[in-house]
């Protein structure tokens, strides 16, 4: 698999996504060229519906609490970044490495 963007900070790290939403369903869908990791999302772009469930997918591969997640930029838009508080990048690319893995055997 390809790298993907990854930033630490005093307090935690930054990912640089490309959402995709009213998929089939929610699940990471690969990196682009650029880095950017893209996810899909079953929800609709309608009253925060996407990004609530961007965030919830988010929480539950990294293995944090929600509120431990913030959307930074892109509210409104597919390319969005998201601070993990707490977690360094490594830590974050391992945890979303080890939950592609898993679903490829699935």
């Amino acid at each position: 698999m390809r790298s993907f963007k990854l930033h630490s900070g005093k307090s935690g790290a930054a990912l640089t996504l490309r959402v995709t939403p009213r998929a089939r369903k929610t699940g990471f869908a690969g990196v682009l060229e650029d880095g950017i990791l893209r996810v899909r999302v079953a929800a609709p772009p309608v009253e925060g519906k996407a990004n609530t469930e961007l965030l919830t997918f988010l929480a539950k591969v990294l293995g944090v609490r929600k509120n431990r997640l913030e959307i930074i930029a892109g509210q409104r838009g597919l390319d969005k970044i998201v601070s993990i508080l707490d977690l360094s990048a490594e830590d974050v690319q391992a945890r979303i490495q080890t939950w592609i893995s898993g679903q490829e055997q699935d």
